[in-house]
């Protein structure tokens, strides 16, 4: 372990997610990989230890609150009270705003905006000594919603509105929250959307002095 709380990141795949894990391995944090796939995370964690990181992985549904909590516990038994949070889940599936089914809708929901919640109901009150940062990938799909994508523009809408909430409730408690409101799609090798260019955006914010605090940073 290191001398600086741990990062929990939530929904780490072999795009953003990990670029945020290593981002805030590089930093000097030890972090939890949290995601549905086990055998792909012990790869992904893997590789961060042959890079010399503090890495664990933990195997959890996003749209299952016990099994994000259980995930959440084990990582902070391992790795120490936290002081960054990331939720990166989401469930992406075409839809029109017509023809998804109540169970889409739920399903959805479940990933985009619940878990979301679940997580930071959980993980704020373990911050190392009360403080600590929760951060959010939002999406452009959030302010100018698509009618390919009716679930996750909703969701990512509702998680837009929520993250402004909690950080009107917790900044003067000391929890930085925000949203990264990403207007773009990711993509490897992109001067600006490679997921490592917009990881280094979480750790910044992370690190912000308490006067720079914002609910929503636009990344574009």
């Amino acid at each position: 372990m290191t001398d600086k709380g741990s990062a929990l990141i939530i929904g780490v795949g072999p795009g953003l997610g990990v670029a945020v894990a290593r981002a805030f391995a590089e930093a000097g944090h030890a972090v939890a990989l949290i995601g549905r796939t086990s055998p792909k995370l012990k790869e992904l964690a893997a590789r961060l230890h042959e890079e010399g990181h503090a890495a664990h992985a933990y195997q959890a549904d996003a749209a299952d609150p016990a099994q994000l909590r259980s995930a959440l516990d084990a990582a902070v038994t391992d790795l120490g009270a936290p002081e960054a949070l990331v939720y990166n889940a989401a469930h992406a599936r075409p839809d029109t705003p017509t023809a998804v089914s109540p169970e889409g809708w739920a399903a959805g929901l479940a990933v985009n905006v619940i878990g979301a919640t679940v997580v930071a109901g959980h993980v704020i009150p373990a911050f190392r000594g009360g403080r600590g940062t929760v951060l959010f990938t939002g999406g452009g799909f959030a302010l100018a919603p698509s009618p390919d994508y009716t679930t996750l523009s909703v969701g990512k809408a509702a998680l837009r509105a929520y993250a402004h909430a909690l950080h009107e409730e917790q900044r003067d408690a000391g929890v930085h929250v925000t949203t990264v409101t990403i207007r773009g799609f990711i993509r490897p090798g992109d001067e600006r959307f490679d997921p490592a260019a917009i990881a280094k955006v979480y750790v910044e914010l992370h690190q912000r002095p308490r006067d720079q605090w914002q609910p929503e940073y636009v990344y574009a």
